[in-house]
C-alpha cells in the first residue's frame, strides 16, 4: 500500500526515477526517528546552563551553537548515523521508484545477481563488500562520538 502511493506520488509530482525522489522518501521517513533521538538530548540539556548563558550576555542563537550544540553532539552523531545506516539499505522504495539500472543503489542491484535457476555468487560477494565500505568508513570516523551518544543517559 506504501510503495502504490509513494510511486503514484512521485509520478504525479514528475519526479519518479530520480535521485531526488529518494532524497525526499528517506528525509521524509528518517526525520521523525532523528528528532525524537534529538528532542531526548536537548530535554537532558539543564535549562540552568542556558539561563547562565543568557546571564552572560548570550543571545539565544549563541545559546544555541555555543552551548547546546556542544553538549548534544553525541545524539547528533547517533542520529546521524541512524538515519544514513537506514538510507544506505533502502531497498523497498529504492525498488519501487527507481526503474533504471543506472540509478538503482547497490541494494537493488545486488538482487539482480540472484536468479531462479543460479546465482552469481562472485558478483554477490564482491557487491556486498563495495556496499559495506562508506559504512565502516563512517564508524570509523566517528566511533568514540558515537559510543558517548548510544550510552548519554545511562547512569544519572
Amino acid at each position: 500500500m506504501l510503495a502504490t502511493g509513494l510511486f503514484k506520488e512521485m509520478v504525479a509530482l514528475g519526479i519518479n526515477d530520480t535521485w531526488l525522489a529518494m532524497i525526499l522518501i528517506n528525509a521524509a521517513f528518517n526525520l521523525a526517528f532523528a528528532i525524537w533521538i534529538m528532542h531526548n538530548f536537548f530535554a537532558g540539556v539543564p535549562r540552568e546552563v542556558d539561563e547562565a548563558a543568557q546571564l552572560d550576555g548570550a543571545g539565544k542563537w549563541s545559546v544555541l551553537f555555543r552551548v547546546q550544540l556542544p553538549l548534544v553532539w553525541p545524539g547528533i552523531v547517533t542520529a546521524i548515523v541512524y538515519t544514513f545506516v537506514a538510507s544506505w539499505n533502502e531497498f523497498a522504495a529504492s525498488l519501487v521508484i527507481l526503474s533504471t539500472d543506472a540509478n538503482q543503489p547497490l541494494s537493488v542491484a545486488l538482487t539482480k545477481f540472484v536468479g531462479q535457476y543460479d546465482a552469481a555468487w562472485q558478483y554477490v560477494f564482491g557487491v556486498s563488500i563495495v556496499a559495506i565500505v562508506p559504512v565502516v568508513i563512517l564508524f570509523m570516523l566517528i566511533e568514540r562520538r558515537l559510543v558517548g551518544g548510544l550510552t548519554a543517559g545511562s547512569v544519572k
